[in-house]
């Protein structure tokens, strides 16, 4: 069966070079979808901050949306990992929910201390990433199939535990502490950000392991002609995806302090969405770390910005679904304009 999406679906020309003749609607062509999405950001920033400038432009706006975005973003990365490969995990939504609740029933209610909670739940975190990774790639069942069935699957568990209460009791203030401390004046949870994505970074920008992760979303047919083990290296990001999903999870315990079955799904959209906006920037046509985090921090500028100017309580779903239809709309027109410049190029030439 097909895969759900291709890494390089919109995989741009390699050649970079744009003939002089061409003017500067070449240039724009070339660059808009590399750096569309943070200039637009950035522009962004600076009108709500005119707009705004006694609640938008401070501290507390700025630790508000890291402290808010951050799991969506972990969960973004999470989503972008199997993308690479050319899958998709819906669990990213789906999973989060049962693991916050194990987090907490671990500690209130088998008696687990927290640091033992936290790694129970990753270890089954990246249990479920290998039941993903098994059936899409021995059963063959489409990535979409498989996670969307075993995401429902994760979620009628929670309902069926907390029997639609939430779960309650003491926690340690260690455990708090994980969402709620604070370093260089900025909330914890960012940093978990910037350290997964620096990781995730160099393995996939500087290691052989991203290339070829890279290799098998772009052509999974030539990599097993070339004796890449793809199905080893597609259940091995399912399983990374499945930790950093169980990871998130247990930020969201310790900022919530209790477990609930209706929290969770709605991160599930965004986190897609950035994950998706991660491949129309910074590296225009691969689903890429920094893009992934400039798709979350355009969808956390533009909610936050909005909803202080009084927006709706649908604003944030309309929000995510028109950013992502634009974006991809401008990298698509941008990439075909470029094409036909370089043809145009290449005919008068």
């Amino acid at each position: 069966m097909s895969t759900s999406i291709k890494s390089t679906a919109l995989e741009p020309d390699n050649d970079n070079r744009i003939p002089k003749e061409l003017g500067i609607l070449a240039y724009l062509g070339r660059h808009l979808p590399v750096y569309g999405l943070p200039i637009l950001t950035l522009l962004l920033i600076l009108l709500f901050s005119v707009l705004l400038p006694d609640t938008f432009p401070t501290l507390l706006n700025l630790r508000s949306i890291l402290s808010d975005k951050s799991i969506i973003a972990i969960l973004a990365l999470a989503a972008m990992v199997p993308m690479l490969t050319g899958k998709i995990d819906l669990t990213v939504g789906y999973g989060i929910v049962l693991w916050h609740i194990l987090a907490i029933s671990l500690q209130t209610k088998f008696g687990f201390s927290w640091q033992a909670s936290v790694g129970i739940v990753l270890v089954c975190g990246m249990v479920f990433g290998l039941l993903n990774g098994l059936l899409v790639e021995m059963a063959k069942i489409d990535s979409f199939i498989a996670t969307l069935g075993t995401g429902t699957v994760i979620y009628a568990v929670a309902l069926w535990y907390t029997g639609g209460r939430q779960v309650i009791g003491m926690l340690d203030p260690n455990f708090y502490a994980i969402s709620s401390s604070f370093f260089l004046g900025l909330p914890a949870p960012a940093f978990y950000v910037i350290a997964i994505s620096i990781v995730l970074w160099v393995i996939t920008e500087y290691m052989p392991i991203g290339r070829t992760l890279y290799a098998i979303g772009a052509n999974p047919r030539a990599a097993d002609l070339n004796g890449i083990p793809s199905r080893k290296y597609v259940i091995g990001a399912f399983v990374t995806s499945g930790l950093l999903t169980a990871f998130a999870g247990v930020i969201l315990a310790a900022k919530l302090r209790i477990g609930q079955a209706n929290v969770g799904l709605e991160f599930l959209l965004p986190a897609l969405v950035g994950a998706f906006l991660g491949s129309t920037t910074i590296r225009p046509g691969r689903v890429n770390v920094w893009g992934t985090i400039v798709g979350v921090a355009i969808l956390a500028v533009g909610i936050s910005g909005i909803q202080q100017l009084g927006g709706a309580f649908y604003i944030e779903p309309l929000f995510n679904g028109a950013t992502l239809l634009i974006s991809i709309g401008i990298a698509g027109y941008a990439q075909r304009r470029g094409g036909k410049i370089r043809r145009k190029a290449k005919t008068n030439s």
